[in-house]
């Protein structure tokens, strides 16, 4: 149970809010340097610029101080951008001292206890020659994505070992934009699922996060999703003898406040739902 519980008087059914964050990755190198695919090793997975580094540790610490209830678990795409995101935002939650003079998480002491990562296949990038051109993506369709080096890129003693992750693989190279917001969507409730009583932040492309809202929200139409901009989704949980039941997911995400611009004939401008529609 975390802050958001919600004092039950019977005594027998426990309820509390499940809140599920869903971020986008920082800048990425190749929309900074049109030449940085030419002879890139890896010309499909570019990593961050240093001020995408910056906003990703500035992002973890906002949420740390705004969100109002503590992140427990993250779940992070394996495409290097977001893994360095990751990264960077859970050095921003994890610290253990005041970082007001530092501006990426190089060298923050952090309590690896405060949260666990794990790298999940179905928060990846869309794969379909709309994302990633067929000239740079990989010619076999092998991404080579190698999860124990990745791990190594995370903050020290934060990786859980033992989650297992919804897609155990890659989903097939050319898939649909229709099977990828299925698929985006299925795996924000299926991860929401496996962890009822546990916040999580969820570290994914800018697609994700699009869905993130539109599938929750009725009419919305997501037009703008900036680099590091994030969605809140919310759900009342009940416990009742061991076991979980919740309710729909609520977006909480005030429109054009965290880098995500939508439109919806039933949320106001700020966010909150029109109760005349």
């Amino acid at each position: 149970m975390d802050s958001s519980a919600i004092p039950n008087s019977n005594g027998e059914r426990h309820e509390f809010y499940q809140n599920v964050v869903v971020l986008r990755h920082g800048d990425r190198i190749d929309n900074f340097d049109p030449d940085w695919a030419t002879t890139a090793a890896r010309p499909w997975d570019p990593p961050l610029i240093e001020n995408g580094r910056v906003r990703a540790f500035c992002t973890g610490g906002y949420l740390n101080s705004r969100l109002g209830f503590p992140i427990h678990r993250v779940f992070v795409s394996p495409f290097l951008r977001c893994i360095q995101t990751a990264s960077e935002v859970v050095s921003a939650l994890c610290a253990v001292d005041d970082y007001l003079d530092v501006s990426c998480g190089d060298g923050v002491a952090i309590d690896s206890s405060k949260v666990k990562v794990s790298i999940e296949y179905g928060l990846c990038e869309m794969l379909n020659a709309q994302a990633i051109r067929h000239d740079v993506a990989p010619k076999d369709g092998d991404f080579g994505f190698i999860i124990s080096e990745l791990e190594a890129l995370l903050p020290a003693g934060t990786v859980d070992h033992t989650a297992k992750p919804v897609h155990e693989e890659l989903p097939r190279w050319e898939e649909t934009v229709t099977d990828t917001r299925l698929r985006y969507e299925h795996v924000f409730k299926a991860l929401a699922d496996k962890y009822p009583s546990e916040n999580l932040l969820l570290v994914t492309h800018g697609e994700g996060v699009g869905v993130s809202v539109s599938a929750f929200l009725k009419d919305a139409t997501v037009y703008e999703v900036e680099y590091c901009a994030y969605s809140q989704l919310r759900r009342r949980v009940f416990q009742e003898n061991q076991s979980f039941i919740a309710e729909d997911f609520e977006v909480r995400t005030k429109i054009d406040e965290t880098g995500v611009s939508y439109y919806s004939s039933i949320a106001t401008p700020n966010g909150a739902m029109d109760d005349s529609a």
